[in-house]
Parts: C-alpha cells; sequence; structure tokens
C-alpha cells in the first residue's frame, strides 16, 4: 500500500509531530552522521514552529473574533462610552525559543530527507523520529461536509457538530450564524472541539437564528458547507 507523507494533516498533530522530532533527533545525531550545527539549527525551526502553531496561532484567532466584535460595537452599541478598539498583543516566547528564518518547516523536511538518503537510519530510529508515513487514506477533502444539530438548553443555543469520523485529517470547524437582523450569515466561531454553545444573548423578540459549518485544515475552509440547522430562540 501506497505510504501517505509522514507529517500529520491536523495542526494539532503537527505540534505532537514537531516535539517529538526536536526531542529525539538531539540523541541520533551520531548515528545519522548529523553535525552539531544541523541538530541545534532543526531544534530552532521546530521551536519556533510549534510556538507558532500553538500559541500564537490561536491568540490571533481569539483577537480576529474579537475584532468582528468589535465592528459590531462601533456600528450599534448604546452609545454611552467611547470605544477602544481592540489591539493584538502576541504571546510571549517560551524560555529558549527564538524566532528564525522563513520557511522552517521546508529546512525540516530537508533534513529529514537528508537522512533518508544518507542510509544511516534505521527503520526502529525512522519510526522513533516520526518520519515514516502511515498507510492510512484519507478523505475526498473536496467533498467533506459537517452535519449540525441545534437545541436550545436553558438561555443557550447548543451546536452539535463532529468530524464525521475524519478528525485525523481536518483541524477546525468553522461556524457561522444568520441572527435574523438582516446581516446574514456571520462568523460564531472557529472551534476544534465538537459541540459548541453560542452564548449570546436572546433578543427581546423571538426570532429564527439560522447556523451552518464547514470544515478547516491549515487555515482555509475544505469541502461542503453543512446544511443550514435553524431554531427559534424565545425573548
Amino acid at each position: 500500500m501506497r505510504r501517505n507523507t509522514y507529517y500529520p494533516l491536523r495542526q494539532a498533530d503537527q505540534i505532537v509531530w514537531l516535539a517529538n522530532y526536536s526531542n529525539k533527533l538531539p540523541a541520533l545525531a551520531a548515528v545519522l552522521g548529523l553535525t552539531a550545527a544541523q541538530v541545534n539549527a532543526a531544534v530552532a525551526d521546530c521551536g519556533w514552529l510549534i510556538y507558532v502553531l500553538q500559541t500564537w496561532l490561536p491568540a490571533g484567532r481569539a483577537w480576529a473574533l474579537a475584532t468582528t466584535d468589535a465592528a459590531a460595537e462601533a456600528q450599534t452599541g448604546d452609545g454611552t462610552v467611547l470605544m477602544a478598539l481592540p489591539v493584538f498583543t502576541a504571546p510571549a516566547l517560551p524560555t529558549g525559543i527564538v524566532a528564525v528564518n522563513t520557511g522552517a518547516l521546508n529546512r525540516i523536511f530537508a533534513l529529514v530527507q537528508a537522512i533518508k538518503d544518507g542510509d544511516k537510519c534505521s527503520d526502529t530510529n525512522a519510526t522513533n523520529l516520526g518520519i515514516v508515513g502511515s498507510t492510512q487514506t484519507g478523505p475526498d477533502l473536496t467533498t467533506v461536509q459537517p452535519v449540525i444539530s441545534v437545541s436550545i438548553m436553558g438561555n443557550q443555543v447548543n451546536v452539535k457538530w463532529g468530524w464525521g469520523g475524519n478528525s485525523a485529517y481536518l483541524d477546525s470547524c468553522e461556524i457561522q450564524v444568520d441572527r435574523g437582523d438582516g446581516k446574514g450569515y456571520v462568523l460564531l466561531t472557529i472551534d476544534t472541539t465538537p459541540g459548541y454553545t453560542d452564548t449570546q444573548p436572546f433578543p427581546a423578540a423571538s426570532v429564527k437564528w439560522t447556523y451552518k459549518a464547514i470544515y478547516r485544515l491549515d487555515d482555509s475552509q475544505v469541502g461542503l458547507w453543512s446544511p443550514p440547522a435553524s431554531v427559534t430562540v424565545p425573548a
């Protein structure tokens, strides 16, 4: 069976792969014929990418949602306070992690290829480093489609969604909502854990809220939008 790439598709799994590779590579340097400079550069590249994917990117996404809320507040707020726009402050770098030149993942892949071409890496060490591809066959990313349902519990709307058996190949699920206010669909959240609670306060008058969702991979939408799911929220 043809093997897939060894580097995971899901962002959360990429972080795990980078950490494993970074932790185990130094101990195998002599066996693989790598120089200290090669190993140190690879470890630095991994550390930087882990920070970007695990810490910086989620913070940026949260800030992006805050800007959407701020835009709505600027337009339809109650007018009682002077507005201050949100400012993005990047999370601090962990101890020992420094910024590196662009293309860190390309350099990691190049070193992995050099290790394979060097014929010094045993099957056991290749498995330990995570540089052997799996034999799994992924879904057609042009046709994957979430299925959602919505229900009211107390004064909140629960949006039920799942991975459809494809959690290994997807990063997140983007959910949008149309609150019947003339604005059409707007971004509600980009969720990484199945099931989401919409905490938007119910309006003064009963109205229908409609939700739809689409999967995401590498910060891009993939597949098809879910069929819409609607619920009438009480006043």
